[in-house]
């Protein structure tokens, strides 16, 4: 388990005075369960990440790790394992001898490394040094330390990177499978294809803060809302029925038209109500990556010009009210070929 409470960074260099780069956050990362930590580059996911694996120091509150400190920990590397720079490896060392001198630094059994080269599906590279190795192999490697302790709880910042498509399952199998046994997996990703088939929870990050804490599921419906598509012969008096303050309502054509704010049922009533035939009512759901981008457009601080989404406002010239903009939300043996890795860029700090 992870535990923040009230965890704040303050970096103090540069030009433009202190940075806060995480702002008294309190979540729990709980066992059993992967929770995806999403949010803009400079959000701050990646220092509450070293903060948790006490590669930095909060300047005020905390965070725990199977309810202490890594630091404290006896045996660190049975309690947590993570992959936050995949590339952090001895150039001259094969991937063999990386895991054998981590195994043998915190007293694993050397056994435990070549199953963890079997788990990796690194078998075929192992014996070579790592600065051959593609991105992918490296990503592999990387996961293969962390797991090397067998650990309770698991701490991946973008474990995808540089991996093909076959090695992106391989990784959404394996969060999958450590969750399933009951361990705490705290996962990081741009791709949100990947994080809507891998997480359970979702923990969004915007400027330091959290802006959403909640079950995946009840997070694209909240940050989403809800949308009907509805055709009918009368859509014009069933359009004007359906207007209100809080619900959006957009022509697409003479008969067919969205609504937000409203859900399948209300509609139907609604429309019998005026005798309003329908030949269509179908709910409609946002996809993981539209309540994303609306969630943290105003979060994101480097924007590329015509290429970002625009932010959620007002609604098409069909409809009859203007949208709002949504709030920051808040909720009570796998193996693979290495070697079919290829190396992809890197994405940026974040």
């Amino acid at each position: 388990m992870i535990t923040a409470e009230a965890l704040t960074k303050v970096y103090r260099a540069g030009r433009s005075g202190p940075h806060r780069a995480v702002d008294a956050i309190s979540f729990t990362a709980e066992p059993g369960r992967v929770t995806g930590f999403l949010g803009p580059n400079g959000a701050g996911k990646t220092t509450t990440m070293r903060l948790a694996m006490g590669l930095d120091r909060p300047t005020s509150g905390s965070i725990t790790v199977n309810g202490l400190p890594v630091g404290r920990h006896a045996a660190p590397l049975r309690q947590v394992g993570a992959v936050l720079d995949a590339g952090a490896t001895h150039p001259g060392r094969t991937g063999r001898q990386h895991l054998r001198v981590l195994a043998s630094t915190h007293g694993i059994a050397r056994r435990r490394v070549d199953e963890v080269i079997e788990m990796t599906g690194l078998g075929s590279v192992a014996d070579r040094r790592v600065k051959g190795y593609s991105l992918g192999m490296n990503q592999r490697l990387g996961i293969g330390a962390a797991l090397l302790g067998d650990p309770a709880t698991l701490i991946f910042d973008e474990p995808v990177n540089g991996l093909d498509p076959e090695g992106v399952r391989w990784v959404r199998q394996l969060a999958r499978q450590l969750a399933a046994e009951g361990r705490t997996v705290l996962l990081s990703s741009h791709l949100m294809s990947e994080m809507s088939q891998t997480a359970d929870h979702l923990i969004v990050l915007g400027r330091g803060r959290i802006l959403a804490d909640m079950p995946l599921a009840d997070f694209i419906d909240a940050a989403g809302g809800t949308r009907v598509l509805v055709r009918s012969e009368d859509a014009t008096e069933l359009m004007t029925a359906l207007s209100a303050e809080d619900v959006t309502v957009t022509a697409h054509d003479a008969e067919t038209f969205e609504v937000v704010g409203l859900d399948a049922r209300t509609i139907g009533r609604r429309a019998r109500e005026i005798s309003a035939a329908l030949h269509e009512l179908t709910p409609l759901r946002t996809s993981l990556e539209e309540s994303y981008l609306r969630l943290t457009h105003d979060a994101v601080e480097h924007r590329s010009g015509g290429l970002t989404p625009s932010k959620p406002a007002a609604a098409s010239p069909g409809a009859t009210n203007a949208a709002g903009t949504v709030p920051a939300l808040t909720s009570p043996a796998l193996t693979g070929p290495a070697t079919a890795d290829r190396t992809a860029e890197q994405d940026g700090e974040h």
